[in-house]
């Protein structure tokens, strides 16, 4: 028997537990290799760039004559060969190992007498890279991405996303004592927007906001009021004729893709530990005239809004008073079906 009932009018919340425990939290994030994670958009690449994601696994991603996902471990000594965002070649600074951009061994000092070297496992190691739209998306073992990003393809290909433009101002990221799971829910509902967002409700039509669930994911919809800012859509895109605000997508396990009509908004939800949590902020513009207005005119005070409640919801699933809830079937669809996949997850009887 499933943990979370498949029909929503009977099933119950996850068991508090799961934002609680801390091996049960280790059990969760382990499997997370396996998915595709947001790398970085093709307009804030360098020469070398470090991965920032939910990957327990230093990365970098190198531009050359393609772009590749390499580790950023020495095959010396173990040391993190880029440090920062601004080198410009790859080598190591504890002992002056040098590699090419394509990951291939270079030179190395003092090495002139050592055997059978160097080998193959000198170079270092690549890992899966995806793009579409000038998305880079990566992970330790993941396979198809094609399937992984179809959903957001079909509905978002009218946009030019690899034109957008990295914004460096737009970027943040966030401590928050809270589950990651926590803050995942929290996103995957438009329930909370009159209570919690009172400027975001303001130009949002709540009575027409919608949600749609896919493989290994849920699109949440924001239809604009009237004058407010809203794409304009081709008229073969299969909302054509709507006033939408905002896509929403959120893809398992932690990543968001925001889409306004002035760009894109990623955020990408990094555990941390059982209750703690990093966020992280992309701004990718398209279209600057549209910046500040509508639904994704200021973002940091819905994320203040967000954080100010998962960080006590967090202090409520804690309580020895509380274990389960119920879902609101017309409005929570979105949590329970990341419920479903989050259960699924773990191997062991919970």
């Amino acid at each position: 028997m499933s943990l979370i009932d498949a029909d929503i009018r009977k099933a119950q919340t996850l068991p508090s537990r799961f934002y609680t425990d801390a091996d049960l939290f280790a059990e969760i994030i382990s499997v997370f290799s396996s998915e595709w994670h947001f790398a970085a958009h093709r307009s804030q690449l360098s020469t070398v760039m470090p991965v920032d994601n939910a990957l327990r696994e230093p990365m970098i991603l190198t531009a050359s004559d393609e772009v590749r996902c390499l580790s950023n471990v020495c095959t010396h000594r173990g040391m993190l060969v880029c440090n920062s965002p601004d080198e410009k070649r790859l080598q190591c600074p504890y002992h002056g190992r040098t590699f090419g951009l394509d990951g291939t061994f270079r030179n190395m000092p003092e090495f002139d007498e050592v055997a059978n070297f160097p080998s193959p496992s000198d170079d270092l190691p690549s890992f899966p890279l995806g793009e579409w739209k000038g998305l880079l998306f990566n992970s330790l073992s993941a396979s198809g991405f094609d399937d992984f990003i179809s959903f957001v393809s079909k509905r978002m290909d009218f946009l030019s996303v690899d034109a957008f433009v990295h914004d460096a101002s737009r970027h943040r990221s966030y401590q928050i004592d809270c589950n990651w799971a926590l803050y995942v829910e929290n996103y995957l509902e438009g329930f909370h927007i009159p209570f919690v967002h009172a400027d975001l409700h303001e130009v949002l039509d709540y009575s027409t906001y919608r949600t749609e669930l896919f493989d290994r994911g849920v699109l949440q919809v924001g239809i604009a009021k009237e004058d407010e800012a809203c794409f304009d859509l081709p008229d073969d895109h299969p909302d054509a004729g709507q006033r939408i605000a905002a896509y929403y997508f959120w893809l398992y396990p932690g990543l968001m893709l925001n889409f306004y009509p002035w760009g894109l908004s990623v955020n990408v939800v990094i555990p941390e530990a059982v209750d703690k949590t990093r966020i992280v902020y992309h701004g990718f513009v398209g279209n600057p005239d549209a910046l500040g207005k509508g639904a994704g005119g200021d973002l940091d005070k819905v994320e203040a809004e967000d954080q100010f409640i998962v960080e006590r919801v967090q202090k409520g699933v804690s309580s020895t008073a509380y274990d389960r809830g119920r879902y609101s079937p017309s409005k929570e669809t979105g949590p329970h079906h990341f419920h479903r996949m989050l259960a699924e997850s773990v191997r062991r009887e919970v």
